[in-house]
């Protein structure tokens, strides 16, 4: 598909800020005072800046507000709901510990649970694609989850914690690059079973459907290629991976650990632009680009 910067910003800060106000949630870092404020700032400036990222890739942002009424059956509308009530629940927490020397437990813990379901509900927005092969995998909410807590860690500055989590999300992605490479093939997908024909022999296109582009070109089939991709997999699998936890073995200082976070937040962009690049659409197929 071809990979909006809106949503590539929206996937990647959202993702940091609600992992950060997950382990916030839960009173990690043990904060207080204005020093709480700081991280609370940075998780909802993340989050909020993400979801307001997403809405300008919506044909009328305008109409935005509607999305929340189809919650039982659009993962954007569940999306929109655990964002809001994972927010206002966070925000009261916040409230709690920084203005009044109140930790209100029951709205940390809530407010984490929501957050991480906000992270799963946008990754259902993709996995439920069976049009998109490489989405439709039980590996893509796993993704964005170990990312979201990988980065959640690092930004409350909590070694320990982040240094496995990096780990475990650097397998994840590798796994997911692995499998997703597989996933249009193995998905049976061909103009045979596209057009009905398949049981007459080697379907093929006779020509082009026509010469110019059109919505679908623009917007579903973007074909990147693949010594392209493998540079950037490897681009990004050090400036998220490699690079920050080389820099948090590194004696601590406040240097290194924001530079650790500045490449893992390039590092994720990057992989969330490959994320959708190459995201291969069925529809290419009657393009004769798949």
């Amino acid at each position: 598909m071809h990979p909006a910067p809106s949503v590539i910003v929206f996937t990647t800060l959202s993702g940091l800020g609600f992992g950060l106000l997950f382990f916030l949630g839960l009173g990690v870092p043990d904060v207080s005072g204005w020093v709480a404020f700081v991280f609370f700032a940075i998780a909802f400036g993340l989050s909020v800046g993400g979801l307001m990222a997403s809405t300008f890739h919506l044909g009328h942002p305008e109409r935005a507000l509607k999305a929340f009424t189809q919650w039982r059956s659009s993962w954007l509308s569940r999306e929109g709901c655990c964002a809001v009530f994972a927010l206002i629940s966070m925000g009261l927490y916040a409230i709690g510990i920084i203005f009044l020397g109140q930790r209100w437990s029951f709205f940390g813990i809530l407010g984490s649970i929501l957050s991480l379901a906000t992270v799963f509900t946008t990754s259902m927005i993709y996995t439920q694609l069976r049009t998109i092969p490489r989405w439709n995998m039980k590996l893509t909410p796993i993704l964005f989850l170990s990312f979201s807590l990988a980065g959640g860690a690092l930004l409350a500055g909590q070694t320990r914690i982040a240094m496995p989590l990096l780990l475990v999300a650097a397998l994840v992605q590798i796994l997911y690059w692995r499998q997703g490479d597989k996933a249009f093939a193995d998905s049976g997908t061909d103009l045979g079973t596209a057009t009905g024909l398949g049981d007459r022999g080697i379907v093929r296109a006779f020509e082009p459907p026509h010469t110019g582009t059109n919505y679908l070109l623009r917007e579903f089939v973007h074909v990147v290629g693949r010594k392209h991709a493998e540079k950037l997999r490897l681009i990004s699998f050090v400036l998220a991976f490699f690079l920050p936890i080389v820099l948090l073995l590194i004696p601590f200082s406040h240097f290194f650990a924001l530079l650790a976070v500045l490449s893992h937040l390039a590092g994720v962009a990057t992989s969330r632009w490959l994320f959708f690049a190459q995201a291969e659409h069925v529809v290419g197929l009657y393009y004769g680009k798949r």
